[in-house]
Formats: C-alpha cells, sequence, structure tokens
C-alpha cells in the first residue's frame, strides 16, 4: 500500500474512483469518506486520472487544483485560503449531479515522526469538515466546470477551518457528487500539508534565538547528449531536445531563472549551483553552432548562446559545485574498479571554470547521486583529493541530527559530510523513488511533478517547530521539472522565513571549510535499495573493455614534436564518451546507457582505424626461400605510436615476428618482414598491426604471396641427392676405369712370341 501511494505521488495524480460498476449497483452513502482515498498535492496541486491497478472501480471525476493562495500561513496574512482549479467528467456514459466541494483539515502535526509520515502518504484530515459549497448542478461526460472556493482559516463559521493555533495542518480537498444510477459519495479527494505559523488575528510563532541554517543546492543537471566537438559548427548531438529545454519555458530555462529570483531576492549567500561540467561543455559547443545526429543543423545555436551568457552573469563570484562529470554513478564505477574513470568523473571543476570564466567550482567537494557513498567508493576518492562529501541523511550512520560530520576513509584521511535534510528534500522529489521527474526532459512536466506545497511544510516545521541551530541542507531532485512559478514559491518561502529570523542563510562552501571542521565522528551507511539503483554491471563492464583497449592506445603514444597534437588531445574525447555511458541519468535504461557506450566505442575504433597496414595492389613475389614480405604501414594520427606487426604463420610459410616499430604521425613505413619459404606455391598471409599490449589497430591485411624458390629442406634433400648422384657417378665411373685398364694391360712373358702370321710373312 505504501508502493502504491508513494507511486501516486511522484505520477502526481489522483485517484478519482467512481460509485458503482453497473447500473444496479448502488455507491454508498457514508457522508462522502468513501469510497476514494485522497492522494497526496503535488506541484500546485495540477492532477491527473488514473486508475488503481488491479481495481475495477470506474472513474467519473478527475480535479485540477491550479492554485492554492497563500501556500504558508505568515504574520500578516489575510484570514483566508483560496483554492481555485476545474472539475471534469472524464467518464464515458455516466452524468454527475450535485457536485460540491469543501475543505477539510486534521490535527496539526507535531512530531518530526507525524509529518514524515504524512509526506509519505495521506494522514486523516476530517477532524474539521465544513459545510460543502456547490460547484455544479451536473456534469455530463466530457465537461469541465472551474470552481473558486475561498474559506476562512479562524472562525465557527459554516465553511471555516477553525484554525486556533500555529502548526503543520493536513487539509483535505474533498469533492462530493452523485452518479446516474447511484447515490452520493466522494468522487474525487486531494491532501496537502498547510503550514500555519501565525494564526490570523491570534497566537504566532516567535523567531527562535538560534534559528536553523540553511543552504540550498540548486541543481542544473541534464542528461549526455554531446557525440563530438569540433571547430564551430561541428559539434554533434545525439538529439535537440536541449534546444527546447534552454528556450524559454523550458526546464533548464526555468531553473535559472528561479536561481536568478533567489541572488536577486538576497538568498544568493544561501544557494550554491551544482553543475554537471559536461552539461556546461555540451551548451557551448551548442552556442558556436553545432549538428544533430540524422537530422543536420541543430536550431538551438541562439538558445545556447543567451543561456550561457546568463549563467555567466549570474554565477560571477558566487558558490558553484561540479557534480560529477556526466553526472557519473561513482558507486558503480567503484565496484568495477575503474578507478580511473572515477578519477576523470571528480575533475569537472577545470570545466566549470573554462566555461563560466569567472567563477571558481568549489574544490574537493562532491555531491554523488542519491547523496550516498560506499566505504570503497569514498577511498577512491579521497585518493583522488576528494576532502567534502554532500550526503543524505540516510547515507550516514552513528551520528544524530543534520550537523556536519567527519568520516573517516580507509587511508585515514578525514572528509567531511555534508548531510543534505531528507525531510525536505524528500518531499520535493515528490515520492520515495526520488524521481522528481523524467529524466532529461526538455520542458517542465505536469504527469510527474515534484510536491513543492508538503516541501513548504516540511521546511516551516524545521524552521518555526523545531529551530535550535540545526543545519537545513536543501537538495531538489537533481534533474528538477517543477514548473518556474513553484520554483519560485519555494525561494520565496525560504526568504521569507529567512526575513522573519525563522532561518539564517549558510553558504556550502562555509560548511566544507578546512576551518568549520566538524567535531562529530560518524560512519558511512550505503542503503541496500542505494545499490539496486546502479548503473548495472554488465554495463561497466562495456565501459571497462573499451577503456581497457583506449588505455592501451595512449601509452603506446608519443607525441610527435611541439607544434603536433598531445596524445591526450586524441584520446581525453573518447574518455568522457565512455564516462557518458556510465552516467546515473541511465539507471533503470540500459539500452539508453548502451547507446551511450556505442558513441564512445564507434570514436575508439576510428582511432584504431588511422594505423593500418596498406594493401598492396598485387601478389608479392618471393625471389628466394628466405625472401623478406615487404609491408607498407601507415600512421594518419598526428602523434608518434609504437606498434608490433603480427604475420600469421601458414602451411609453406613461416614468420619471424619483428620487435615493435615506432611510425612516424602522419606518415608511411616500408617494413621488410623476414619469412622462410617451406615450399614453393602462392600463399594467402594475414597482417595485423598491434599495440605493443596486442589491442588490434585497423584492419587485419590479407597479402597473396607467390614464391618459386625452394625452402630449406627442399634445398638440402635435393643438394643431398645431388651429392648422392655426384658419389654414385663418380664411382661407377671409376670402375669402369678399372675395367678399361684391366683389358688393355698386356703380361710379360707374352712380349716377345712372334705372331704365327708374321713369322710366315
Amino acid at each position: 500500500m505504501k508502493r502504491l501511494l508513494s507511486a501516486l505521488a511522484a505520477a502526481g495524480l489522483v485517484v478519482l474512483s467512481g460509485a458503482m460498476a453497473a447500473p444496479a449497483t448502488a455507491v454508498p452513502t457514508d457522508g462522502g469518506r468513501l469510497p476514494v482515498k485522497p492522494a497526496p498535492a503535488t506541484q500546485v496541486w495540477a492532477t491527473r486520472q488514473l486508475s488503481q491497478p488491479g481495481s475495477s472501480s470506474p472513474v467519473w471525476l478527475r480535479m485540477e487544483v491550479e492554485q492554492l493562495i497563500p501556500r504558508a500561513i505568515t504574520a500578516g496574512m489575510p484570514n483566508s485560503v483560496r483554492v481555485t482549479g476545474k472539475i471534469t467528467n472524464v467518464s464515458t456514459d455516466r452524468k454527475i449531479t450535485e457536485i460540491d466541494l469543501r475543505l477539510e483539515r486534521g490535527k496539526p502535526l507535531t512530531t518530526e515522526d507525524e509529518v514524515r509520515a504524512a509526506l509519505r502518504e495521506p494522514v486523516p484530515a476530517e477532524l474539521v469538515q465544513p459545510n460543502f459549497t456547490p460547484i455544479s448542478e451536473s456534469l455530463d461526460p466530457g465537461q469541465t466546470q472551474s470552481f473558486d472556493l475561498t474559506v476562512p482559516l479562524t472562525g465557527d463559521g459554516p465553511t471555516s477551518l477553525e484554525i486556533t493555533q500555529p502548526g503543520i495542518y493536513p487539509i483535505l480537498a474533498n469533492v462530493n457528487g452523485k452518479p446516474d444510477y447511484g447515490g452520493r459519495a466522494r468522487l474525487a479527494a486531494l491532501s496537502t500539508l498547510l503550514p500555519v505559523m501565525s494564526v490570523p488575528g491570534g497566537e504566532g510563532l516567535s523567531a527562535p534565538p538560534n534559528p536553523a541554517n540553511v543552504t540550498v543546492l540548486w541543481p542544473l543537471v541534464d542528461r549526455p547528449r554531446l557525440v563530438s566537438t569540433g571547430p564551430a559548427g561541428q559539434s554533434v548531438l545525439t538529439d535537440d531536445d536541449l534546444a527546447g529545454s534552454l528556450a524559454l519555458g523550458g526546464r533548464l530555462h526555468s531553473l535559472l531563472k528561479a536561481y536568478d529570483f533567489a541572488v536577486t531576492s538576497g538568498l544568493a549567500s544561501s544557494v550554491c549551483m551544482a553543475v554537471d561540467p559536461d552539461l556546461l561543455r555540451t551548451v557551448a559547443a551548442m552556442s558556436e553552432g553545432y549538428q544533430v545526429q540524422g537530422v543536420g543543423e541543430g536550431k538551438g545555436k541562439s538558445e545556447a548562446k543567451l543561456w550561457l551568457d546568463q549563467i555567466r552573469r549570474m554565477t560571477a563570484g558566487r558558490c558553484v559545485l561540479a557534480v560529477p562529470y556526466a553526472d557519473a554513478d561513482l558507486g558503480a564505477l567503484a565496484r568495477a574498479k575503474l578507478v580511473d574513470l572515477e578519477a576523470l568523473a571528480v575533475k569537472g571543476a577545470a570545466v566549470v571554470q573554462q566555461v563560466l570564466t569567472s567563477v571558481q567550482a568549489l574544490p574537493g567537494v562532491v555531491w554523488p547521486e542519491d547523496g550516498v557513498l560506499d566505504q570503497q567508493t569514498l577511498t577512491d576518492l579521497t585518493a583522488q583529493g576528494v576532502r567534502s562529501v554532500v550526503l543524505d541523511q540516510s547515507g550516514v550512520a552513528n551520528a544524530p541530527g543534520t550537523q556536519p560530520v567527519r568520516l573517516e576513509s580507509a587511508g585515514g584521511t578525514p572528509v567531511t559530510a555534508v548531510r543534505i535534510d531528507s525531510m525536505v528534500s524528500d518531499a520535493l522529489r515528490g515520492g520515495s523513488d526520488g524521481s522528481g521527474g523524467l529524466t532529461g526532459v526538455s520542458t517542465p512536466s505536469e504527469t510527474k511533478p515534484v510536491s513543492v506545497q508538503n516541501a513548504l511544510a516540511a521546511l516551516a516545521f524545521r524552521a518555526g517547530f523545531q529551530g535550535a541551530g540545526q543545519n537545513v541542507v536543501i537538495a531538489p531532485p537533481r534533474r528538477w521539472n517543477a514548473p518556474v512559478g513553484e520554483m519560485q514559491v519555494f525561494l520565496e518561502t525560504v526568504r521569507t522565513l529567512v526575513s522573519g529570523g525563522f532561518l539564517a542563510p549558510v553558504g556550502l562552501d562555509a560548511l566544507v571549510s578546512e576551518t568549520a571542521a566538524p567535531e562529530v565522528v560518524g560512519t558511512l551507511q550505503y542503503p541496500v535499495e542505494a545499490g539496486g539503483r546502479e548503473v548495472p554491471p554488465t554495463v561497466t563492464a562495456a565501459v571497462g573493455a573499451s577503456w581497457a583497449t583506449l588505455q592501451a592506445m595512449f601509452e603506446s603514444m608519443v607525441q610527435e614534436d611541439t607544434t603536433s597534437s598531445k596524445p591526450a588531445d586524441l584520446v581525453d574525447p573518447l574518455r568522457l564518451d565512455l564516462l557518458r555511458g556510465a552516467s546515473s541519468a541511465w539507471r533503470g535504461n540500459e539500452a539508453a546507457a548502451r547507446r551511450a557506450i556505442a558513441i564512445g566505442e564507434e570514436g575508439i575504433a576510428q582511432l584504431q582505424g588511422q594505423v593500418t597496414v596498406v594493401e598492396p595492389n598485387s601478389p608479392i613475389l618471393l625471389g628466394s626461400g628466405d625472401s623478406p614480405i615487404p609491408v607498407t604501414i601507415k600512421n594518419r594520427l598526428d602523434v608518434r605510436i609504437s606498434v608490433r606487426i603480427v604475420v600469421d604463420d601458414k602451411p609453406g610459410i613461416k614468420a619471424n615476428q619483428l620487435s615493435q616499430l615506432i611510425l612516424p604521425a602522419r606518415g608511411d613505413l616500408l617494413v621488410r618482414v623476414p619469412v622462410e619459404v617451406l615450399r614453393s606455391g602462392r600463399f594467402s598471409v594475414n597482417v595485423q598491426l598491434t599495440t605493443p599490449t596486442g589491442i588490434a589497430l585497423g584492419d587485419s591485411v590479407r597479402l597473396e604471396v607467390s614464391s618459386s624458390a625452394y625452402g630449406t629442406i627442399t634445398i638440402v634433400i635435393t643438394a643431398t641427392a645431388a651429392a648422392a648422384l655426384v658419389l654414385l657417378s663418380a664411382r661407377r665411373i671409376y670402375r669402369r676405369v678399372r675395367a678399361s685398364r684391366a683389358k688393355v694391360e698386356v703380361p710379360e712373358d707374352a712380349s716377345s712370341v712372334t705372331p704365327e702370321k708374321s713369322s710366315t710373312s
């Protein structure tokens, strides 16, 4: 049930249930207190239709409360409260008659537990039930009727709320009506809290001698949209939604306008802007002209330039805090042991300085997503020079209250933890899920708003009913999406409480100052549910793999000369691309995270492709068994890079691997790779360039190699055969010579014999 009611609060919707499911079913006539449970107030009580999940109850009416005046009752206020809005018959086939409205109230909330409970879900508000005021005699399906109801705060009149003392009062807007075929019943209800600091004509609260200190963090955070930066007109964004957000009426424009209101109304010392460096860099790129992927030229150049000029003017010399770059999920990065990316994420203050020029972001201060850290993340951050963190109350244990506390990191370095007031800040989020609005939306949303009215009540309770010098650090949702009017109402209430002596403005810089080191020691506490909301390990694993590839390339690069690019000039933009893939904006949306990572992966692949083997135009002919293979390699980068040539062994050929080579910037190099041909014929040889650590560069190239030469084994065999042939031939010749000599030899005793024929002659 609590989860359901919290969802209703976050969505800014009101449950409008009917009295029957069929004409034969009667509507309960129970005095108008059933069957509808009131929904919490949101924004200016703007409500939307919603059917309860799993409920078969029909929806009859939608109530939209447009104004509640005043939002907080302080000294000098008139003795009345006014509510305006409209009622719409949203049924499909039922006429509703006798539509009435009244405001009811409950007992004042006196403890913090009671206030927190009322912020989570509506509490009974039926202690005082004035008379109903008629709104409309009848409404046909689709018809709308406006209302304007003013009720006295005090007195015993028939419509009075009968408030006699200061307090935080639950109030209920209750609409009754009679649908066709049924009886009279409550058809719509909306609950909120009304802070009363002073009863008109009666008792009022006195300012405490030691008022609470108030600090407001003003977030300017979006989701990552930047694909690449380049010369004027060449930067690329994923979409053009940011142009609408920066324009008049857009979300970021409204945040900046409300911040300007705070500055000009005297709250500048207590408000610290928390800005995403990636957002500033993106807007700066837009102001020079930009492209949109798949669309063409972006349309927000002038809006970006105007917005950037305004923020520079407003923040000059004032408190600015850099949130992690691209609002990276520090806990998820620490869990994946991506320490280098963590270090990169917390160095956004330099970007803030570069873009805003006349402001210095608070050094060594980090405000993580959700305001919680685990011990490993804190240890990593302290190693990077972080000395202060802004945490939610739920992120610190063993230290009651809201004062800054001292944390001890694993390395023994003390860290100051400024604690966000969760009661006020959670009310601004409008629900237990802490969404506070759709991620990265460009315009203020009425469908997922924040509960500013309840946050005002929580702040009034802190200031007027607790006080005692405590710290009230207020942090709206990261991507706050309330209308500018609601933001200004909240800030106006803060100013009223400050001028009345109930609050004392204190800057964040004063809370994190080394001279104000806290004496109270606390311990970190990482809620289980916070871990469940982190960017998933599948995403950080993909980021880590790409990061390893990029780092290997960076380590193999060397600057060519003082006029050439530095390796960091090529690699740093890609590092930021990977960091955007780990943004907390992607929590609960892995597909969006994958798309963001793909941008970095594509950039890394393009960088790898700049160093490659040149494919020859014709086959390579080898004239001997040990002739080297000529390979041309090309480096299109503006830096020198160390590479290795890897040649695959193939049947018939064996490559002798070379030691690493250094390629000149923007140059080619002809390398002769020694090989050993084992037989004649034609071979396909794959040649690949890698970094010294084995990261592939460019594409693998297949070389066609032809050889008519004999290999070593063949030569040995041939030589052996030739030698044997020579020996055999020599032996045969020798034998023939011997035989010939034997035949021609004449014996000595036969030399004196005269042939018979001769003597006769």
